[in-house]
């Protein structure tokens, strides 16, 4: 998909002045008391300071949400303390409105630091709201409060001509939906050799990282295989750059999603992602926000879209499917043959990538009802039912959160592209997962 970066980056400017003016967040007075293990009122505003209050809310938060805090590996006193105190989803609030108006005062030693902790206060009031009931709940609302960025709508004509293709591909009786299912299942992974197969295609994920990336020493990750889950994988991150990965088998996998999940879960994806921040600014700056990790935070596009992108700038051009056919087609015992079909399938395919960010948009507003939604997935995204319903769990459980996958990846590819070498691109890439960078500070 081709993106016009600037005034992506002008449209996001615009719309989040316009969300902090609604909000009103920045309310409180300066003069209000306080009282707690991390901050304290001081004549001279320590952005450090500040840093270790965000974490204890954030920590604090947790307590009332258990999907907010993704990683904590900061010192273990500080969540004992939130625990301990159990603070209530009132004071938090009001103790992070205190805390953007110290954030307002407070002498900018690093601009990308400062914005980062601005933003992602400010998503941490709106996540307080939607847990108490107080926030809008329209998608679009949501989607600026908590990640930054809003994604495009589209009308689900736009996708027809995708579908028309898919018709001509794999022309044959029956409905499409059929046909698309008979044709993706030659390409399931069989139970028995997911295990070979995920392995290898990690493995070559993380080499081809590691030709083009700098991780700290002793970095590793630990793998498990797990069912019952909304999504089809996790990276849990454990901090000291170590991770645990987890791969939903629930479903049938296709073998295209092997390298797809070992690059956004492992190399140079999440676990890549959270290895650097930690290298680069806990150990090296000793900028404690970044040792913890809230979910429906700006960041969190950031880590979604690195990660996609992360598939192609591993695997550029033709080397996807080169690799699969030549070394992961024979670990599943699907004939390499198919390949080429295959791939025109999933080009095809991924040109429907938003259908389900609008599903979802429609669905979350309460617009269409939830056997709509899985109708609409079937379509337009290509699910089986089983899949439809296991996405609509996404939708329930993490809400507007959609958006960082795709949208993501187009934020981060238009600032990625902004150079032509590869071996420049791949400099831009470190320096975004090593910074504090979150969507409206893409442009700077």
């Amino acid at each position: 998909m081709s993106v016009d970066f600037t005034n992506m980056m002008r449209v996001i400017k615009i719309s989040a002045i316009a969300l902090i003016t609604m909000l009103g967040l920045i309310a409180c007075s300066e003069g209000q008391q306080q009282s707690g293990p991390v901050f304290t009122q001081q004549a001279k505003i320590d952005t450090d300071k500040l840093a270790e209050e965000y974490v204890f809310l954030v920590l604090s938060l947790g307590e009332h949400d258990e999907h907010y805090v993704d990683a904590y590996y900061g010192p273990e006193k500080w969540r004992e303390e939130a625990r301990t105190r159990a603070l209530e989803l009132s004071e938090i609030r009001l103790r992070a409105q205190q805390l953007q108006a110290k954030l307002a005062q407070a002498v900018v030693e690093d601009k990308l630091r400062h914005h980062y902790l601005t933003t992602q206060l400010r998503a941490l009031v709106y996540r307080i709201d939607q847990l108490s009931g107080r926030a809008e709940t329209d998608f679009d609302i949501a989607s600026m409060a908590l990640y930054d960025t809003q994604a495009p709508q589209h009308d689900y004509q736009e996708f027809d001509q995708a579908l028309a293709e898919l018709e001509t591909l794999l022309a044959g009786d029956g409905e499409l939906t059929d046909r698309i299912e008979q044709f993706q299942a030659q390409f399931y992974i069989p139970k028995d050799r997911q295990q070979a197969v995920f392995k290898r295609a990690i493995e070559e994920c993380k080499r081809r990282t590691l030709g083009r990336l700098s991780l700290p020493e002793g970095e590793n990750f630990t793998l498990e295989y797990v069912t019952d889950k909304p999504w089809s994988g996790y990276n849990w991150y454990q901090g000291e750059a170590q991770s645990l990965i987890q791969l939903n088998v629930e479903l049938p996998i296709e073998i295209s999603r092997a390298v797809d999940l070992g690059c956004h879960e492992g190399y140079p994806g999440h676990h890549t992602y959270n290895a650097l921040l930690e290298h680069s600014l806990v150990k090296q700056k000793g900028w404690v926000e970044f040792s913890v990790y809230p979910l429906f935070s700006p960041q969190s596009l950031i880590a979604e879209g690195s990660a996609n992108l992360g598939i192609e700038m591993a695997f550029p051009g033709p080397q996807k499917m080169q690799f699969e056919t030549q070394v992961l087609y024979p670990l599943a015992g699907i004939d390499p043959t198919l390949a080429p079909r295959y791939q025109q399938f999933n080009q095809i395919k991924q040109r429907l990538s938003y259908a389900s960010n609008q599903v979802a948009r429609e669905y979350l507003n309460g617009d269409i009802s939830e056997q709509q939604a899985v109708d609409l997935l079937i379509k337009y995204s290509l699910y089986s039912e089983q899949k439809a319903r296991q996405r609509v769990r996404f939708f329930d459980t993490y809400g507007a959160y959609v958006i960082n996958y795709n949208w993501g990846k187009d934020l981060v590819k238009g600032y990625i592209q902004q150079v032509d070498d590869p071996d420049q691109r791949w400099q831009r890439f470190q320096q975004l997962l090593s910074s504090p960078r979150v969507p409206s500070s893409l442009s700077w």
